[in-house]
């Protein structure tokens, strides 16, 4: 599998730990204090570490780090807005799409030279 494959899965399955480690307590454990939910984290958080990891060493190979940087920005509102959508039950708006055509600039400057 390449290199470029292989990182764009891995940063993707983090990027989905990491959205609910960042965001699903408050939803989940809104009326616990907010230490258990910062433990909770923390645990979820542990999961997307481990592939966060591996995927941005393998992507550095063929990435340069601003590069990596900026997919993973892609992947993150990728992520994101299904899950603030279908799981938070948040309203789609049109800002989701302006926002990721302006990812998608940013995503065209980093590579426009690759």
């Amino acid at each position: 599998m390449p290199a470029s494959l292989q990182t764009l899965i891995l940063l993707t399955l983090s990027n989905v730990f990491m959205t609910f480690a960042w965001y699903a307590h408050l939803k989940e454990m809104n009326n616990q204090p907010w230490i258990l939910a910062a433990f909770a984290s923390w645990g979820i958080a542990l999961f997307e570490y481990l592939l966060q990891v591996p995927g941005n060493r393998i992507g550095y190979t063929v990435f340069t780090l601003p590069q990596l940087k900026i997919l993973q920005e892609v992947i993150t509102l990728t992520v994101f807005v299904p899950f603030a959508v279908f799981y938070m039950k948040a309203e789609l708006k049109w800002d989701f799409l302006w926002a990721g055509l302006c990812l998608m600039g940013a995503v065209y400057f980093m590579f426009r030279s690759a």
